[in-house]
């Protein structure tokens, strides 16, 4: 089950029942399936306050994803900027939406196993972003 909530933010267009059943399509390809996954937009502030407290960072970023899984069973609390969200899409020159939904995807992805932070991993975490990313033109018909 996918829950979405917001704090100090409007929840983002999107077709919910779509966006749940491409990240089931998307957990059944890396042999997983949907525990509880949280979704919680925020802004610049919350996400800043969420690395400072739970990971002692002291940067903005897109997404950070607490990890719950057990077995082949994805739970997880994804907090998502979508300030973060909106910089980001300026900056590749992406669409809001289409940035949205990687980022949406990229929480998942770690939720499967799929790391990006060391050699070589970027690469991979792009490579299954795009794939899922594709998949989805068919979910938003």
């Amino acid at each position: 089950m996918v829950r979405y909530n917001v704090e100090g933010v409007a929840m983002p267009a999107m077709a919910t029942r779509q966006t749940e059943e491409w990240i089931e399509q998307v957990a059944a390809f890396y042999g997983k399936r949907l525990g509880e996954v949280n979704y919680i937009f925020t802004d610049d502030a919350g996400i800043l306050d969420i690395n400072r407290k739970f990971l002692g960072h002291d940067y903005y970023t897109d997404i950070i994803t607490f990890d719950y899984t057990a077995a082949d069973i994805l739970s997880g609390d994804l907090y998502i900027s979508l300030d973060t969200v909106t910089t980001n899409a300026i900056q590749v020159g992406a669409t809001y939406e289409d940035e949205l939904y990687r980022v949406i995807i990229h929480g998942i992805l770690h939720l499967c196993g799929i790391n990006d932070k060391g050699p070589g991993e970027r690469e991979i975490m792009e490579a299954a972003e795009d794939k899922a990313l594709a998949l989805l033109k068919t979910y938003l018909k």
